[in-house]
């Protein structure tokens, strides 16, 4: 019999990204990158685990801006042409190789991965989240909520209207989506800040997930650690980050995703063939590009990308297995320390970015189809679960105050309020007073009410954390720059059109047909609480 549970949280999160004005954008192709190398492996993962019989537990986040990226037929449609190109080139590699056997044999498995993501695509006829939807349906997969557009929660909390319109929004859009209201949300970047979970509570959210040092330095101080959710005086559980999990699958130093038999993430096909050869194939301007085909390994810490030796998917998938197995017998033996310790079953949480399998660690998918093979199969410690079920099972828990948390750099704020990014918060602050005002006024006609709407999702996207965090890191930062000014210009100009009374119809239809998210979004969702 079990003696505690392991919890596998996945955030699937892109920020909105569709440019119906350009033909190409590079920035779209994090959608479609994403979709090849993460959501169709994991889709593919699951249904092999149902078809086996095998009744796994996951919970995974699917924010609102990924949700209408993958419905929206547009980036479907574009999506269909950028699998098309990967399949050509990818022939022409086979090709290509003819009298390269071992990277005939890598195009090969390519070519056979891209048939496979082409397969399960027209099977679903481009609908990803029903797909993900049907896993839900019979309980396997928990699919929570996040704010609307990813907001970085407690540096807008000084506008708690604009807070509730993050979190309601999203529970909105999620029920319209999935047919019923959300249990769980994934905070934004995790950051809380104390107070949030009464919005939580009223928006009818159940739980939601912290760092690690946002339940340990709870008050009271929790008894069980970060081994079993609290409960906060509205009623909401938070579930804190188990570390030590978490680094041995996310550590770059001492994770899993940095053995040498994995394959190398920087070292692409687009950037390495002939020029005249994968031209047609990069950017429309001639700028290189990666095209996700990768013929490397790792193969040692501290090596130069001219060093690396050619990749060989058997063995990583071999070790992918030996991972899993690592996995699972630590884990065994931590929830039998912690069941000592505590009397009770412990839950070990162990919340990933989504796209780190199979985007960033290739063999992601494969370690975690592994791991719930072995865990049903091999070990009796341990119950693999979804943390909805988890607080069916487990109702009673000890009642404290969660501390101010993220999982950023040094577990609070800066990240994403710096002096890279600091600029960005008075406009934004400024945009959220003016939607507040906008908020009360009764739309004169259906142009104004339009109006106001669009104003709603501007301010929301304006408010992406992603644009914070790209300024940070320092790549792509032209494009989080344009993205920010271009959606507090836009907000700015509508709040003068409406004051003013005069409304560019022409041009607010054109900015309702590029910022189309949250069809049904009404701007009262701003209105003084």
């Amino acid at each position: 019999m079990a003696i505690g549970y392991v919890a596998l949280v996945l955030h699937a999160h892109l920020p909105f990204v569709r440019h119906p004005e350009s033909d190409y954008v590079l920035e779209e192709e994090w959608l479609y990158e994403a979709i090849t190398e993460t959501y169709i492996p994991l889709l593919q993962v699951f249904e092999g685990l149902k078809q086996d019989g095998i009744d796994f537990k996951i919970t995974m986040s699917m924010t609102p801006p990924l949700v209408s990226m993958l419905q929206d037929p547009l980036l479907q449609e574009r999506y269909d042409h950028h699998l098309a190109m990967l399949e050509e080139l990818v022939e022409l590699e086979v090709e290509h190789n003819a009298q390269n056997g071992h990277i005939r044999y890598l195009a090969e498995h390519y070519a056979s991965e891209f048939n496979k993501a082409r397969q399960l695509w027209e099977r679903y006829d481009g609908d990803l989240v029903t797909a993900f939807k049907q896993f839900q349906d019979s309980n396997n997969l928990e699919i929570i909520t996040c704010g609307a557009t990813h907001g970085y929660l407690p540096l807008m909390k000084m506008y708690p209207q604009a807070v509730w319109a993050q979190i309601q929004v999203a529970c909105e859009h999620y029920e319209q989506t999935f047919g019923r209201a959300p249990r769980g949300i994934w905070l934004p970047e995790c950051a809380y800040y104390e107070g949030l979970e009464r919005m939580l509570a009223d928006a009818g959210l159940r739980y939601f997930l912290t760092d690690g040092h946002g339940i340990l330095y709870a008050r009271p101080r929790p008894r069980f650690g970060s081994y079993a959710p609290i409960f906060t005086e509205t009623g909401v559980a938070a579930f804190g980050r188990d570390h030590e999990s978490s680094q041995q699958v996310w550590s770059s130093e001492v994770g899993y995703p940095g053995a040498a038999e994995y394959r190398e993430f920087y070292k692409d096909l687009g950037w390495e063939a002939d020029y005249e050869y994968i031209k047609p194939y990069i950017m429309p301007n001639g700028q290189r590009k990666n095209t996700g085909i990768k013929y490397h390994k790792i193969t040692g810490r501290g090596l130069g990308l001219s060093d690396k030796a050619l990749y060989d998917p058997y063995w990583a998938r071999e070790k992918a297995a030996e991972h899993a197995g690592n996995f699972m017998y630590n884990r065994e033996r931590q929830v039998e320390h912690l069941h000592d310790i505590m009397h009770r079953p412990p839950i070990i949480v162990s919340p990933y970015d989504a796209e780190l399998f199979g985007h960033w660690w290739y063999e992601g998918p494969w370690f975690i189809d592994y791991l719930f093979r072995k865990s049903w199969y091999d070990q009796g410690t341990y119950q693999m679960t979804h943390l909805a079920d988890y607080l069916v099972a487990n109702p009673t828990q000890q009642i404290c105050q969660p501390s101010q948390s993220s999982w950023g750099y040094k577990g609070f704020h800066e990240y994403w309020l710096n002096e890279t990014n600091a600029w960005i918060y008075p406009h934004l602050h400024k945009a959220a007073e003016r939607m507040i005002e906008l908020s009360r006024r009764e739309p004169a006609d259906e142009l104004e009410w339009r109006a106001l709407n669009q104003a709603a999702r501007e301010v929301l996207l304006a408010q992406s954390s992603d644009w914070a965090f790209i300024m940070r890191t320092g790549t792509m930062v032209p494009y989080a720059v344009r993205r920010t000014r271009s959606h507090l210009m836009r907000f700015n100009k509508l709040y003068e059109d409406i004051n003013i009374g005069k409304i560019d119809s022409g041009w607010l239809e054109k900015v309702e047909s590029m910022d189309n998210i949250f069809p049904k979004v009404n701007y009262r969702v701003y209105r003084p609480l």
